[in-house]
């Protein structure tokens, strides 16, 4: 897991008598409780034995910090500190900064926290004031929820998102404006032709290609070949292609990624469906572990956008991508249901790569290129699916936590019956929510989620990012 990277600095009186007769018995042990307790939780912890007190100390510290690359500030006030050293450390700092007091009736705890606070809030610098008992439940709680949003929110910064092709079969939602990603959010993107990813697959050498189809047919449930549209040629070229779109990533220092495909490559040449299964999955043949890289289909900006949030919200997790297919009133469950694959490690959400790929089925798309989808229904569990979508121009995001059933044999008969024969990878959401009221505002045919549950991160990011969380729960 990519933990997010903190940075800690407690606070203390400058003033000599003060210190040594009241605050310093008070403050260097509850220093230690904050960092113990905070080194529990899942994060990369940077802090200092000692409290800062003075100009001079803060400067060392904060500058400590600030070259050991943390992504979020911590400043605990657990006394009183004077309110114009803490502002003079945040802004050397420069980071998004978390404010931690205490409840504690013995520690004027409430006076450094407020005095810090306002001066910060005085001069307009965004902050977060959290007041709390020295409690690790309570740090997880509401603490992590804080530092993970802040993470990801920095990491964003700086990111950039590989744009292959334009806009897919005229989906409006799945456009979006570059130079408003890089105002808003600091995000660059690089628009690539997908005939270069066709051009790479061509170059691929044949044991990169013999290596991945090997592992999936010695573990997949079933590679279904035929000798027409699915044969170990049109396999072979459509990993190759997944190859070449890693080597891309790769070259050009890419973090996520969204790719047309339909029509041209799904009609013409092979749809990127083993891409999708792969490339947003921690393992695959070739390389084993690797890093997760989120992937979009149908060129669907906002929906890359949303799971790379997910991806860093979640600690690097596989991230998810799908349609809003059929929302079942009766049993209120959503349908998501993606045209050719989902990512790989959803099938049995194993720690084994080979376990999840055992129950993936790979066999001929319904696509007039051919070539193979990957088949599937997602495994159970917590799952936190959301939405970037805009209204009148301006980000709302939908936050929906769910669970991820597995649907019994009178579902999956329905569904064949109504779908046809040919299944595609598909995700059974159990939501407990008013269905019309998301009919209502929902803003996208596409979907995106990431096992777990996220709601209250992806609120405070929303918050950090000036978007508009709109919760389903």
């Amino acid at each position: 897991m990519n933990y997010p990277k903190v940075g800690l600095i407690t606070f203390g009186d400058h003033r000599g008598p003060e210190w040594s007769k009241v605050f310093e018995r008070m403050t260097v042990p509850r220093h230690g409780t904050a960092v113990e307790l905070i080194s529990k939780l899942p994060v990369d912890l940077v802090s200092f034995p000692e409290v800062a007190r003075t100009r001079e100390d803060i400067n060392e510290q904060v500058d400590a910090l600030k070259g050991s690359g943390i992504e979020v500030f911590i400043v605990h006030t657990p006394c009183w500190t004077s309110p114009n050293l803490v502002v003079h450390g945040v802004q050397r700092m420069g980071l998004y900064t978390i404010i931690l007091g205490n409840r504690d009736m013995g520690t004027h705890g409430c006076v450094g926290l407020f005095g810090a606070a306002g001066a910060l809030a005085s001069i307009g610098n965004e902050h977060k004031r959290i007041r709390m008992d020295y409690d690790g439940a309570m740090y997880e709680e509401r603490l992590l929820p804080i530092i993970r949003a802040a993470s990801a929110a920095k990491r964003l910064k700086g990111s950039v998102m590989g744009h292959f092709g334009g806009r897919s079969i005229g989906i409006d939602t799945a456009s979006f404006d570059p130079m408003g990603w890089r105002k808003q959010f600091g995000i660059d993107v690089e628009h690539i032709d997908q005939l270069e990813i066709l051009r790479i697959a061509e170059t691929i050498d044949q044991s990169r290609i013999d290596k991945m189809r090997i592992w999936i047919e010695d573990n997949a449930k079933e590679v279904l070949y035929n000798d027409d549209k699915f044969t170990k040629e049109k396999f072979d070229f459509q990993l190759a292609c997944y190859i070449a779109t890693k080597d891309i990533c790769k070259d050009l220092g890419l973090d996520f990624t969204a790719i047309k495909c339909m029509p041209e490559l799904s009609n013409n040449y092979v749809p990127q469906c083993m891409t999708a299964t792969f490339l947003p999955n921690n393992f695959d043949g070739e390389e084993g572990e690797k890093d997760a890289i989120v992937m979009a289909c149908e060129a669907d900006g906002d929906g890359a956008l949303t799971q790379q949030i997910l991806k860093l919200i979640s600690g690097g997790m596989p991230t998810f991508f799908a349609d809003v297919s059929h929302i079942d009133d009766a049993r209120k469950t959503i349908y998501c249901v993606n045209c050719g694959a989902v990512c790989a490690w959803y099938a049995g959400r194993d720690k084994d790569p080979n376990k999840n790929l055992n129950k993936i089925t790979i066999k001929q798309s319904i696509r007039p290129g051919g070539a193979a989808i990957s088949g599937f229904f997602a495994a159970e569990g917590d799952m936190q699916l959301a939405r970037l979508y805009r209204t009148n121009g301006k980000y709302r995001m939908a936050i929906i936590p769910c669970d991820a059933v597995t649907p019994n044999s009178d579902i999956l008969d329905e569904f064949v019956k109504e779908r046809g024969p040919h299944q595609l990878p598909a995700l059974f959401a159990k939501v407990d929510f008013d269905l019309d009221a998301f009919v209502d505002e929902y803003g996208s045919n596409h979907i995106s989620g990431v096992a777990g549950e996220y709601v209250e991160e992806l609120v405070e990011l929303c918050k950090m990012l000036d978007i508009e969380p709109v919760v389903f729960k």
